[in-house]
């Protein structure tokens, strides 16, 4: 279940699922008996149950829930948002079958029931809560009672993850069919609790109609492309990146870039860096090899080397003229390529020049790695919004203008495509909020594409792998421990993919 569907797929879904001769009361029946499991799971038979209802679908589902849960020996009471008669479709229908106490949630005492269910909107809430809604909202989450979300937590949009005025921080959530973008991007992420995802009956064929381009970022999405090598695989089959490093001073983010390419898998890494920044750069690893870059004509002749197949570069490089004409140099060629930190600094000013450059290898793209501020520099236009409103669209469009795959880091990085997919990655510690860990990111990925990984397969993996060695290294980790986290992670990876015979640029190397 890798999909991610917006609103308006999930919509989609349910009307298909009609259109195929699916009962929408079956549905919102297996919802609510769904609901109520989730309930039962954690809580004892016989204890207070509330279940706040509102006057649509998600209502319905919670009348549903009360009614499984009543029969199962719970205390249920109903407060509904709205008039009991005004209720309409599938939700009245469900009403109608509910026996127990319905009574109005604005005077409703939420204090007095053990678990409380949220049922009052669901994903597709589009404007922000008000009145009597909003101050529901607040009341549940002042009740200090643990909460079941009903599909997204009330006042979470469910395409964008904002906060729509308010919205209720549920202990867990039961969702239907798919997650939606909701679930994955913050701060929906941070409403949900842990989100089970209910089968309600809706066939999972419907997604070749809707045909979802957005995903979770899990293994599923790009092991079947995650390069393991064969029995006889030599080294240059593994590829050889390019760190460019800059500045002594500075020379910091480069060095651990070329580490994390190393620890990524390739076969060799080269550090391309300023004469004054040789000797410390020679000190980084002896399995690092180095070699002296002052300007951009001198890497040209470095990258003229076939076998050279991948290149990273922007890592505290220094912003400005210089820095431009080697990326110019960098994206020459079919090698591939990952743009960093100053790489991307370097064009603010002049964002178009380094688009023309970048839309040359339409069929290998480029992959950029901005932490948001870098972004929202290089995207302005795209930026105008909090970053939080449609923060996946801006991603998927800034793809499509640049030609380039982008991985908008953050504790939900996005990757996106040029041709439209996009994943939202769930799985980074917040610990990873330190100084270097996006250059090793970076260096990551270049080993990744070094070995022959597709652009957007390899992006989603990085970004991946990163989150997991964070994960394992745990608080207190700095951005040179997390190459040493791979090699664990790496055996986890190979047991899992299937053997792939590499054939990277320049693999007619000698295997020495």
């Amino acid at each position: 279940m890798i999909e991610l569907l917006s609103n308006a797929e999930m919509a989609a879904a349910d009307a298909l699922a009609t259109r195929r001769g699916i009962d929408s009361l079956l549905l919102m029946e297996n919802a609510g008996c769904a609901v109520a499991a989730a309930v039962a799971a954690s809580c004892p038979r016989g204890e207070r149950i509330g279940v706040v209802a509102g006057p649509g679908n998600n209502g319905g589902d919670g009348f549903v829930a009360a009614r499984v849960l009543a029969e199962r020996g719970y205390h249920v009471t109903v407060a509904l948002l709205g008039e009991l008669s005004a209720l309409k479709g599938d939700c009245a229908a469900m009403a109608r079958k509910w026996a127990g106490a319905v009574t109005p949630a604005g005077g409703y005492d939420l204090t007095q029931d053990s678990v409380l269910v949220d049922a009052l909107f669901g994903a597709g809430l589009d404007r922000p809560l008000e009145g009597q809604a909003r101050a529901v909202v607040e009341r549940m989450n002042a009740s200090g009672r643990p909460i079941v979300a009903v599909d997204l937590p009330s006042g979470i949009n469910g395409t964008t993850g904002e906060v729509m005025g308010a919205a209720v921080r549920a202990g867990q959530t039961v969702t239907f069919f798919r997650r939606k973008w909701g679930h994955v991007l913050l701060p929906g992420r941070l409403h949900c609790g842990p989100v089970a995802v209910a089968d309600i009956g809706i066939p999972a064929g419907v997604l070749d109609d809707i045909a979802p381009r957005t995903f979770v970022n899990g293994r599923a999405l790009w092991i079947s492309q995650f390069p393991v090598p064969a029995p006889d695989t030599h080294k240059y089959q593994r590829g050889h990146v390019v760190a460019i490093v800059g500045p002594i001073a500075f020379s910091g983010a480069g060095r651990l870039a070329a580490l994390g390419a190393l620890r990524a898998g390739a076969g060799l890494v080269t550090m391309a860096c300023p004469r004054e920044t040789l000797a410390v750069a020679a000190a980084t690893s002896p399995s690092l090899m180095v070699r002296a870059a002052d300007s951009s004509a001198d890497l040209q002749g470095l990258l003229a080397d076939p076998r050279i197949n991948a290149v990273v570069i922007g890592p505290g490089g220094g912003a400005g003229p210089d820095m431009r004409a080697k990326v110019a140099v960098a994206l020459t060629g079919k090698r591939a390529a990952v743009l960093d930190a100053d790489a991307l600094t370097s064009f603010v000013d002049e964002p178009k020049n380094l688009f023309t450059m970048l839309a040359t290898h339409p069929d290998s793209p480029a992959i950029l790695t901005p932490h948001e501020g870098e972004f929202r520099r290089i995207f302005s236009k795209k930026s105008q919004k909090p970053p939080v409103k449609q923060k996946l669209e801006e991603t998927r469009e800034a793809s499509h203008e640049a030609a380039a795959v982008i991985v908008r880091k953050g504790a939900d990085t996005i990757i996106a495509a040029p041709d439209g997919r996009a994943a939202i990655n769930e799985n980074a510690p917040p610990w990873l909020a330190t100084a270097g860990a996006g250059d090793v990111l970076a260096g990551i990925i270049a080993g990744l594409r070094a070995q022959g990984m597709p652009a957007f397969e390899a992006a989603c993996a990085g970004v991946w792998i990163h989150g997991e060695a964070g994960k394992a290294l745990g608080p207190g980790l700095i951005s040179q421990d997390l190459p040493g986290a791979l090699p664990a992670i790496y055996r986890s990876l190979y047991a899992r993919a299937a053997p792939l015979r590499m054939t990277t640029p320049g693999s007619d190397g000698e295997a020495d």
